[in-house]
């Protein structure tokens, strides 16, 4: 219980900061896990067309991801965060009339730079102030209601295109947005109240919390953070091969757009459970072997999904690749901000990773496509051997010795 009024204020801050990110989710969810149907539907993008904007979507989170997280330490996260937000706007409003998909292109590109400063900045102020037990818990939460309102948006997204039309994917993000930009300058002016509370009472607001010994030896925490931003990227190699392979495994399950909701959602929804697991149980932090078997896991499960012809084992493989992501996901997100103080920064390399996944995995499999056309499954076992190669670099790192401290 918070018995500190300062500190309570905060946590009421904190409550806004999550709603932030409740909406983010919602919005990017619905645009980008869409997108690809989009591109087919309306210019004719296929499978390989598709693998290769997802490659080019996910380079460019990599590289505005990182600066974005650098900018919203030095800058300021509410700053970051209204300039994320009008760009995202922008964008929308660009692809909303986009004759052409060159035009298309572009305005996600737009899209993907304002959400690059939206996510590692989110992350960094629900993490800042917090104690380790303080962390576990607002990184819980923040996970769970991110996946939650992606699972959701993913699950409803393909009945409400079919009602409200493709131009829905650009004005309801928007709207989504604009409701964002407003509830930050509210945060930003109720902030500024509190730090001048704090401020009027002879103090510099929230104390810092009680450093705890860390549970690892010298180096050892490291290690699994270098582990995590490895493995982290080859989960999201698997994601957006998946988002941009979608339209194509529809096809072959005979899926309608608003059963694509239903039962490729799966996968969302198994994250989610998995997410609240590793919330209120902190048995796996710092353990390889949760690490190892979500990532063989992942490897098994992405294959299956998209190479074998069977519902039920579609179904059945989503549960065990979303368990997988969500240790991946959850390991990354809470090394990064346990082990560091410009959490801003950390943020953005965490973010920047991921683009980094987003964007090997499709071009990879636009790759083998594109010179192995012959065989229809090249881009899928030629993106689960790059997960084997993820596989043995993160055993790689475990063997390693610690190195010794000076």
């Amino acid at each position: 219980m918070i018995t500190d009024p300062s500190r309570a204020a905060q946590r009421r801050l904190k409550v806004g900061y999550l709603v932030l990110e409740g909406l983010n989710s919602l919005a990017t969810v619905y645009y980008f896990y869409y997108l690809y149907f989009f591109m087919e539907r309306r210019h004719g993008f296929g499978g390989g067309a598709n693998l290769a904007l997802a490659a080019l979507n996910g380079g460019l989170y990599m590289v505005f991801a990182w600066g974005a997280g650098r900018f919203a330490q030095r800058f300021g996260y509410y700053t970051a965060l209204k300039i994320g937000f009008a760009t995202m706007i922008a964008g929308l409003a660009l692809g909303s009339g986009a004759g052409s998909a060159l035009t298309q292109i572009i305005s996600t590109g737009v899209i993907i730079l304002g959400m690059s400063f939206t996510w590692p900045t989110l992350e960094a102020m629900v993490s800042e102030g917090e104690s380790r037990a303080g962390l576990q818990h607002m990184l819980g939460v923040y996970n769970v209601v991110w996946a939650a309102t992606a699972a959701v948006s993913y699950f409803a997204g393909g009945a409400l295109i079919n009602r409200l039309g493709l131009s829905s994917l650009f004005y309801l993000p928007a709207a989504v947005h604009l409701a964002q930009l407003v509830l930050v300058f509210f945060l930003e002016a109720r902030a500024a109240q509190l730090a001048g509370r704090a401020e009027a009472r002879g103090g510099g607001g929230l104390a810092a919390p009680v450093p705890v010994p860390h549970p690892l030896p010298p180096g050892g925490a490291d290690k699994f953070l270098r582990m995590a931003w490895l493995a982290n990227p080859f989960g999201y190699i698997a994601i957006n091969t998946l988002l941009a392979a979608m339209p194509g495994v529809a096809q072959r399950l005979g899926l309608s757009l608003t059963m694509v909701g239903l039962c490729c959602s799966v996968w969302c929804f198994a994250r989610l459970g998995a997410f609240w697991v590793l919330w209120r149980w902190t048995g796996w932090h710092y353990r390889f072997r949760w690490l190892l078997a979500a990532f063989v896991g992942l490897i098994g499960a992405f294959t299956v999904v998209l190479a074998v012809p069977s519902l039920p084992c579609f179904l059945l493989a989503q549960i065990v690749l979303g368990a997988g992501l969500g240790l991946l996901y959850y390991s990354s997100l809470f090394y990064s901000m346990d082990l560091s103080d410009a959490k801003g920064e950390h943020g953005g390399i965490h973010e920047a990773a991921i683009g980094f996944g987003n964007c090997a995995g499709p071009a990879v499999g636009a790759a083998s496509l594109h010179f192995l056309p012959q065989y229809a499954n090249s881009g899928v076992f030629a993106v689960s051997s790059l997960l084997v190669v993820g596989l043995a670099l993160l055993v790689s790192i475990q063997l390693r010795p610690l190195r010794s401290p000076g």
